[in-house]
């Protein structure tokens, strides 16, 4: 009777220890949003132009309290528990958001955001141990060059896809939730797994004040590292054997801004300049409203990360090459719904 009562509590006792971290994310970053939010309001406001997707002031620069809640949560419960959080990692975390506050309060020049960037992003992916491997038939430097090419573009392709109020929302809290649990079946590392809970977490608790109509927005200060401690997440998935869960977690954000910049390349438009002209931008122009845009956008990771999680549980190549067209197919089926006016 005992054994039978016993294992019930065990299992609670545990969930509860796992889901801590998030909660406690949650609860400092709303307070910190809270707090600081009239400062925001004086030296990072945005104000509405034609690309924008507000219509009236609103500050930004609340990502200040993602990245803070994440980051110390996360730093402090592994210094805990078992370990540490990458220190290449923080720091790079701390200078590519300082990079976005400094660039919402007064823009830098493209070129020298773009060098920061990529500096952070190097420190992170050169400082892995070199037997994490994702094609160990490929020469390590160039597939750490990838690596850092493939996480300067994510970086910024978060920061890109932040356009909506709870867009980031609607993609990071369905793609962390899943590593979170991969993390709990041991097919990610414990550190990765531990930064995005606290980082699911940190979201949930900017929600209140993102929901439409925003009171607030993340900002570059926030979208920016936001992309890299999620890149650097799915990278150690990857490196964990589960590169096909790794590209269909982000399927949606990577087709929407992937297929956007060669479109723009191909038309010869100034792509690094700010735009109108991604899919979910334009479905707010087809009649879709903010609300259904964001359903429907985490609606689709969800799909994502339900068809991630059964790659990585079936253990099985059919199983995974499945999971990829269905998830391949889910995204071209939402892209092509806001491509297209909504019926009257």
């Amino acid at each position: 009777m005992t054994t039978l009562v016993a294992g019930p509590d065990l299992a609670a006792g545990l969930v509860l220890f796992a889901l801590a971290p998030a909660v406690l994310a949650a609860l400092i970053s709303a307070c910190i949003t809270w707090q600081s939010m009239p400062l925001l309001q004086r030296y990072a406001l945005a104000r509405p132009n034609a690309r924008s997707s507000h219509r009236i002031p609103t500050p930004q620069g609340a990502g200040i309290a993602v990245v803070a809640a994440t980051l110390l949560v996360a730093a402090c419960w592994a210094a805990w528990t078992y370990g540490a959080i990458p220190l290449p990692l923080i720091v790079s975390a701390v200078l590519i958001a300082t990079v976005g506050l400094v660039d919402d309060i007064r823009p830098l020049p493209v070129l020298l955001r773009l060098v920061l960037q990529a500096g952070a992003v190097a420190a992170v992916v050169f400082t892995t141990p070199e037997t994490l491997r994702i094609v160990p038939a490929v020469p390590l430097a160039l597939e750490r060059g990838l690596i850092l090419l493939a996480g300067i573009w994510f970086v910024n392709l978060v920061n890109f896809m932040d356009g909506l109020d709870l867009m980031t929302v609607a993609e990071v809290v369905p793609v962390t939730a899943a590593l979170g649990l991969f993390g709990w079946y041991g097919d990610l590392s414990p550190s990765a797994a531990l930064l995005a809970t606290a980082l699911c977490g940190a979201m949930l608790g900017f929600v209140p004040f993102n929901k439409p109509v925003a009171k607030v927005f993340l900002g570059d200060v926030g979208s920016l590292p936001i992309g890299l401690l999620l890149g650097w997440c799915l990278l150690e998935l990857a490196w964990h054997g589960q590169p096909a869960a790794a590209l269909l977690l982000p399927a949606y954000y990577l087709s929407d801004s992937t297929i956007t910049l060669f479109r723009r390349i191909a038309r010869r438009e100034p792509f690094w300049s700010a735009h109108r002209t991604h899919f979910y931008q334009r479905a707010t122009d087809n009649g879709f409203t903010v609300k259904q845009v964001t359903a429907e956008v985490f609606a689709l990771n969800l799909v994502l990360a339900l068809l991630a999680v059964v790659s990585v549980r079936a253990g099985s190549m059919p199983v995974t090459i499945v999971s990829l067209f269905a998830g391949a197919a889910a995204v071209a089926f939402v892209l092509r719904r806001f491509a297209r006016p909504q019926a009257s």
